[in-house]
């Protein structure tokens, strides 16, 4: 059974760009846009990009796994209709297929802790779906 209901699977499939928010040695939030799917397989969210392996976002998360998502757009600006899933949780380093065209064989992996999503399974302006949830070990083999 997957962490996500599914009017936010179908949500996640059908958006090409997040915020990753990772936190920097210093330990300011560092917020960046990136390029995801949703990994139906494993029930995770998968980021990968160009040079990922050199990216800040990349070292941060080498320093300390801890990540945000946050994906959000507006189904309508009349009458304003905002909706989103965020999704706070672990990331892995991994060296495996690219998710997409185009991508390195370096992916960030988020093992989701905590998801809360609006305007979806509620109305906009209700307070989020929010929850606990628990995904599978870690996938292997680890990167960098």
């Amino acid at each position: 059974m997957s962490v996500f209901t599914a009017n936010e699977q179908t949500y996640l499939d059908s958006q090409l760009l997040g915020r990753l928010a990772t936190i920097a040695p210093d330990g300011a939030p560092q917020a960046r846009p990136v390029a995801f799917v949703y990994n139906r397989e494993h029930d995770t969210i998968d980021i990968g990009g160009h040079n990922l392996v050199a990216s800040r976002k990349y070292r941060n998360i080498q320093a300390d796994p801890r990540v945000s998502l946050v994906v959000d757009d507006l189904a309508s600006t009349t009458p304003w209709n905002p909706r989103g899933v965020e999704i706070r949780g672990t990331a892995e380093l991994l060296a495996a297929e690219p998710p997409q065209p185009g991508f390195d064989a370096a992916l960030i992996r988020i093992r989701p802790a905590r998801v809360l999503a609006w305007g979806l399974d509620t109305d906009p302006y209700e307070p989020p779906n929010a929850r606990n949830v628990t995904t599978g070990p870690p996938s292997t083999p680890t990167a960098g």
